[in-house]
């Protein structure tokens, strides 16, 4: 299965650009109907990096972006009142051949069926992200906060799931 692409040839010269373009347009032609074991940002249709046990409608394909050295990318969350940043992001738009619109996902866990959502910041340290705190994360939720980026900033991307935030094409 795939998108008859060709994904080792990055004409643009930007490899997570072309990873983004591919995850938007698998979120925009989602089946709910194939299967494919492969776990890869490229894999298609959208819902395969969910649980086989699990066969929900999903609309979003969740992944981190990296920067040059390594570290996780963030953005900021306003209006959260247990989360400030997020590492976690689903494609809204992308244009200008390597920009796109992101938007920010909060980060949560499940507490007595709850959504709660999780603090990535280091206790110690305001600025970091703290990786042992994305460790706890095992859901997300849509925010209304968007951020526009050139993907050909980053060095890599992690497609994390494959998720129902129940948003509108």
């Amino acid at each position: 299965m795939g998108s008859g692409k060709n994904h080792d040839d990055f004409r643009s010269g930007n490899c997570v650009c072309e990873v983004v373009r591919a995850i938007k347009e698998i979120q925009d032609n989602a089946v709910e109907d194939e299967c494919v074991e492969c776990s890869s940002c490229f894999t298609e249709p959208l819902g395969t990096l969910v649980s086989p046990a699990r066969r929900e409608p999903v609309d979003t394909r969740v992944f981190i972006l990296s920067t040059a050295d390594g570290s996780p990318f963030h953005a900021f969350l306003t209006n959260e009142s247990n989360a400030c940043v997020s590492i976690f992001f689903r494609v809204e738009e992308v244009f200008d051949n390597c920009c796109a619109t992101l938007r920010v996902l909060v980060p949560g866990r499940r507490e007595g069926g709850n959504f709660h959502a999780v603090n990535l910041v280091s206790s110690g340290d305001k600025c970091c992200i703290d990786l042992t705190k994305v460790c706890q994360v095992e859901r997300f939720r849509a925010s209304n906060d968007c951020i526009t980026v050139d993907l050909s900033c980053f060095c890599s991307v992690q497609c994390v799931a494959d998720v129902n935030l129940g948003l509108c094409n």
